[in-house]
């Protein structure tokens, strides 16, 4: 365990140990408030105190064990290096926990979310290829037991999107999914090219906390320009005949969006706005946390090929992640929406980033 690491996990201990001889006191349980407002702080602290407890215990048991090893019985020895073996792998499992329990919590993360897919260079095979990350997440959404709903969408001429828009809802969609945002780059042979040659072709990918109306920032309506149009795509006469499609626009800042998934225009109109918040609130965490970003590996790109998070090569059957160097042989697997490897370890990464913060 780092250093820094342990000197904040002391300073946390020594806390909890004050604020429980302050709930004590009786001058401080006669101050409802004063006393409301520590307990709840010792219940954040209590859960790191306790397994930082366990740690230093099993710390002891490691020493007392690597001490054994030293006998000149040959039995000891084979039972404390049996004992040490447990023990290092109990404290490993036990220093993750701490980790976990220390990096600062994001109020998000808990927050359905919007995903916004769009083709950026490679033509035709870059609309193929939002289409096949869109079927990713959604496999990966719903194997989670999340509910994905399309919000918008323009098709490729070929199959795929051009730009598809659409709403995950579940426990912790924005947790999981908020590292996915930048560019995602494909090498692969179209299956219109008759020379047998790899394309390289690249979509973004942006995921914004749905926060409804709480958290969000406020709008004026005379910054809006609000234009509706007929809907395209399914949907019968009915989008034919009524301008139920909605298009706002947000003229500070030039932010455009689009709904026209429902035949209400009431309804589209509702939940644009929802999706206009969720993009000027993450424009103003990314302004808020640029200086931070510019230093972290979990950073997005801006659609050019040159600059990608991430590559998806099929004839190696390889997705690579270049932010922490991830490199994963059953790319079949992956684009079927089995992503929990990728996902889980660049969240150790960004845990890894946070505790980086105390040294």
């Amino acid at each position: 365990m780092k250093d820094a690491i342990r000197r904040r996990l002391e300073r946390i201990a020594d806390r909890h140990a004050e604020i429980e001889r302050m709930l004590a006191d009786p001058a401080v349980q006669a101050r409802p408030e004063r006393f409301r407002d520590l307990a709840v702080e010792f219940s954040r602290l209590d859960s790191v105190v306790r397994e930082f407890a366990h740690h230093r215990d099993r710390e002891r048991q490691l020493a007392a064990a690597h001490a054994m090893a030293g006998d000149p019985d040959p039995q000891v020895r084979v039972l404390a290096m049996q004992e040490i073996s447990e023990l290092d792998a109990a404290a490993a499992g036990g220093e993750a926990a701490l980790q976990q329990l220390l990096a600062p919590p994001d109020p998000l993360d808990d927050h359905d979310v919007f995903l916004e897919i769009r083709a950026a260079a490679g033509g035709d095979e870059a609309a193929i290829f939002a289409g096949d990350l869109f079927r990713m997440y959604s496999r990966y959404a719903e194997r989670r037991g999340w509910s994905v709903e399309i919000l918008s969408e323009s098709r490729g001429e070929h199959g795929g999107y051009r730009e598809v828009i659409s709403r995950i809802a579940g426990r912790g969609a924005y947790a999981r999914l908020k590292f996915e945002s930048g560019t995602h780059r494909v090498q692969r042979v179209p299956a219109t090219e008759s020379q047998g040659r790899i394309h390289t072709s690249t979509c973004t990918v942006a995921i914004l906390p749905d926060t409804g109306e709480v958290e969000s920032i406020e709008i004026n309506p005379a910054d809006l320009r609000i234009d509706t149009y007929r809907a395209s795509g399914a949907g019968g006469q009915h989008v034919n005949k009524t301008d139920s499609a909605v298009r706002i626009t947000h003229l500070p800042t030039g932010v455009v969006v689009e709904c026209q998934d429902e035949r209400s225009q009431h309804k589209n109109r509702s939940r644009a706005m929802t999706l206009l918040r969720a993009r000027l609130l993450a424009a103003e965490l990314d302004k808020a946390s640029a200086a931070k970003a510019r230093t972290r590996r979990l950073q997005v790109g801006t659609g050019d090929r040159s600059e990608r998070i991430r590559t998806y090569n099929f004839p190696q059957g390889r997705l690579t992640d270049h932010r922490i160097e991830l490199t994963l042989y059953r790319l079949d697997d992956l684009i079927d929406g089995n992503l929990d490897d990728v996902i889980d370890a660049l969240a150790r990464e960004h845990r890894a980033e946070e505790l980086a913060e105390f040294e």
